[in-house]
């Protein structure tokens, strides 16, 4: 049954298409993560595959699996030098007068007692870059194409809501928490030397379909 959550795989990665509700690492508030299930992603390997990056808990879609601890270094270095290629899809809460553009907000953390921690705008903060498009609207909410040039935590949510204007459909912390938070890693790209590229696509799931955007022309 595991097959089914593979995108793409090699003696060096996998790509799996990671559902919504599950944390890819464990905490005090995801007792289950991804790490519960990793040794049936190792499809005749000794070793467990290892997580390259993180998707938020609620946030489906592709996620990176490195099959040696060599290819995991690889990889790590190449998400920090910017060299894959991402590409998330999004519906907001709100329609933004532009088609298109970018968004640079440093993003900061910030920790209350009575919330807990969030990423906030920052002129101090961390350098973070999106780029989107309006790729459709319906009932008066916009799906929104992000394609992020930095990768920091909640980067997407924060420039959704902070940005645009408009929070994540779902998003139980920048935005109205109602219903299911829609954001989904469409597609992740690398570049390899000799190699063919890393490359997989996750079909949009269930939760866009459900709320009638599974049809939309990405």
């Amino acid at each position: 049954m595991w097959e089914k959550y593979v995108l793409f795989i090699d003696g060096e990665a996998i790509v799996i298409d990671k559902p919504a509700g599950l944390a890819v690492h464990p905490g005090s508030k995801t007792p289950e993560s991804l790490e519960d299930y990793l040794q049936h992603f190792r499809f005749g390997f000794q070793r467990e595959p290892l997580p390259v990056h993180r998707l938020d808990r609620d946030t489906s879609g592709c996620l990176l699996l490195a099959r040696n601890p060599k290819a995991h270094k690889r990889f790590q270095r190449a998400f920090e030098g910017g060299e894959v290629v991402k590409t998330y899809v999004a519906v907001v809460d709100g329609v933004p007068e532009a088609g298109e553009g970018r968004i640079d907000i440093p993003l900061g953390k910030t920790s209350t007692a009575r919330d807990g921690w969030r990423i906030v705008p920052d002129p101090k903060g961390k350098p973070s870059v999106s780029h989107w498009r309006k790729a459709a609207v319906k009932d008066k909410r916009a799906v929104i194409v992000f394609t992020p040039e930095t990768g920091r935590t909640h980067q997407l949510r924060v420039h959704a809501a902070e940005g645009l204007g408009f929070p994540i459909s779902g998003d139980p912390v920048y935005g109205q928490g109602r219903g299911p938070m829609l954001l989904h890693a469409l597609s992740l790209r690398l570049e390899r030397a000799g190699k063919e590229p890393i490359e997989a696509t996750a079909p949009l799931p269930p939760t866009f379909i459900n709320a009638g955007f599974g049809d939309v022309a990405l």
